[in-house]
């Protein structure tokens, strides 16, 4: 049951990447769509994804004041030590805050609610929505903070602010996240056409993604992707998942902090280093090698948590 839930939820993610994969081997996507189809994902589609996502949670109803702090704590204090400790082994630039994004940032808001309501039934949705409403945003923050960071060689952190502050995606969490705190309410025929627009994002982003990413490569970024997918599904997950059980998190709490910890790096991340002059291939990397051995790590997180009865 719990090996058929993880399946469940990665199948429709590998299928898409493997369409985007067989379509650029067909010749139905060249590099120029690919190219503008990357930038339009970037400006258009994923930054609606994050406000719809954000303008449907209600705040109102937070009552796990405790579970999200400690989740924003939680993703400050782990992208602060990245910042830090991948410069002291990664030379270049372009990897450097690419491997902070990919170790850093994790798919939650496609695992975290699945695994959610798969353990603990739809009565968790709500909560799962509240985290997803706090760690999306924050989780962009710091990946945009990240790759522009490690930019230039000298940082220039006007540059950095403007380029924070000029995002797209963060533009449109920041929308969603006003017009949710103000209660300001859109049309319903703009509603239903942002939600529809929304819908599409994650499937058009992972098939682009599979178009894209190239594989020749990959022995040249090895020890990079070694360290970003062992750092993003074994290193973080144990450190993360330890600190949360001696602060006494259980059950549900626990389940979707293990899924902010453990699930594998998020498809945007490709999309947003392809866009800031991050290394792509390498940030395309990490979202496949992450995201296929997921399949095996979130068996082994879920069925160890569930065996020593802390779910």
């Amino acid at each position: 049951m719990i090996f058929s839930t993880a399946f469940s939820v990665l199948f429709p993610l590998f299928a898409k990447i493997g369409l985007g994969y067989v379509l650029r081997s067909v010749g139905f996507l060249s590099q120029k769509t690919l190219k503008e189809m990357n930038n339009l994902i970037f400006r258009v589609f994923i930054p609606t994804l994050l406000f719809s996502n954000i303008y449907q949670t209600d705040f109102a109803t937070i009552t796990s004041f405790r579970l999200l702090w400690f989740s924003i704590l939680s993703i400050l204090v782990m992208n602060a030590f990245f910042m830090v400790f991948i410069p002291m082994i990664e030379p270049e630039n372009r990897r450097r805050g690419v491997m902070v994004q990919g170790i850093c940032r994790s798919n939650f808001i496609f695992f975290g609610m699945p695994m959610a309501v798969a353990l603990f039934g739809g009565a968790s949705a709500g909560l799962a929505s509240l985290m997803v409403g706090v760690v999306v945003p924050m989780v962009n923050v710091t990946s945009v903070v990240a790759l522009e960071y490690f930019r230039k060689k000298t940082p220039n952190f006007g540059m950095i602010i403007k380029g924070i502050l000029l995002n797209p995606i963060l533009i449109g969490g920041f929308l969603g996240l006003v017009c949710s705190l103000t209660s300001v309410r859109l049309p319903l025929a703009m509603e239903r056409v942002l939600i529809e627009i929304a819908d599409i994002a994650t499937p058009l982003a992972l098939i682009i993604l599979g178009a894209s990413v190239t594989f020749t490569s990959v022995k040249a970024n090895r020890k990079s992707l070694i360290l970003a997918v062992a750092g993003k599904l074994l290193i973080v997950p144990a450190v993360g998942v330890t600190i949360s059980i001696l602060a006494g998190f259980r059950g549900l709490e626990l389940i979707l902090l293990m899924s902010m910890f453990a699930s594998p790096a998020a498809v945007s991340s490709y999309t947003m280093a392809q866009q800031m002059d991050g290394d792509a291939d390498l940030a395309g990397q990490i979202v496949v090698f992450t995201t296929a051995f997921s399949l095996f790590t979130l068996f082994f997180w879920i069925t160890s948590l569930m065996g020593l009865g802390y779910f």
